[in-house]
């Protein structure tokens, strides 16, 4: 079974990354599609052989650059994994992608790298910025999708998009207004509880807590009446003049 998403970091420089990266993604497209090693290694396996085992069945290689990733000593070490996970997917044709963790980190130098690392400069990156995480691994997740079609099969927020012209909604507890402004076709439902002021749904008149009077010379009083009550109905007083 195929990881599609390889994780490539380096312990101490980028790892707090790779665990954020593996834990939104493994959500949106499940654990057994997001390969991150201390996560997907299991204890008493030979983790050499997982490792490259994992980058050779990946799509993508997310690799992992935190601030001081290329002035590591150990990248210049030909046995270093981090290095050789990356040439293990450049010898393999599996694309890798530098993730540039935070907002400090600036894009790859190609002097900086050993030489079969040095593709790494010229690749075009993308940024996971801490200060705005949700919008970042949207961003990397709708990336990863976009380019591996058996990631697109399994995205579990696929299936969350409303249908075209219709409207989601969800409303937890509220203690204020909540307004739907848009054009509504079928039947609506609503279910009010303690309501302590007027509502208000559809077309006609509202009358909320009080009666419905109405008619010519029609009177409610509510409360005591100390003063008596005097009607003028136009042709009634005309008459009694009449009369006189």
């Amino acid at each position: 079974m195929a990881n599609e998403v390889f994780i490539n970091y380096r312990t101490g420089d980028g790892e707090e990354t790779a665990a954020l990266l593996d834990q939104a993604l493994s959500h949106r497209f499940g654990d057994a599609h997001v390969f991150r090693a201390s996560k997907s290694i299991p204890p008493g396996a030979l983790y050499q052989e997982h490792l490259i085992s994992g980058v050779r069945r990946s799509s993508v290689v997310l690799a992992v650059i935190g601030e001081n990733w290329s002035k590591h000593p150990k990248l210049s070490y030909e046995n270093d994994w981090v290095r050789k996970e990356i040439s293990e997917a450049f010898a393999c044709g599996i694309e890798v992608i530098p993730v540039l963790s935070g907002r400090k980190t600036e894009r790859l130098n190609l002097a900086d790298l050993p030489g079969e690392l040095k593709r790494l400069a010229d690749v075009q990156s993308v940024r996971l910025d801490l200060h705005e995480l949700q919008p970042s691994l949207t961003r990397i997740g709708d990336l990863l999708a976009a380019k591996v079609p058996e990631l697109k099969t399994v995205d579990r927020t696929a299936s969350q998009e409303p249908e075209a012209g219709g409207v989601r909604n969800s409303v937890g507890e509220v203690r204020g207004n909540v307004v739907q402004a848009r054009e509504f076709t079928g039947d609506a439902g609503t279910v009010i509880k303690g309501n302590q002021g007027a509502i208000h749904m559809g077309d006609g008149n509202l009358y909320h807590k009080s009666p419905h009077v109405s008619g010519t010379g029609a009177t409610y009083i509510a409360g005591d009446n100390q003063g008596g009550i005097r009607h003028d109905f136009g042709g009634s007083r005309r008459k009694e003049e009449e009369e006189r």
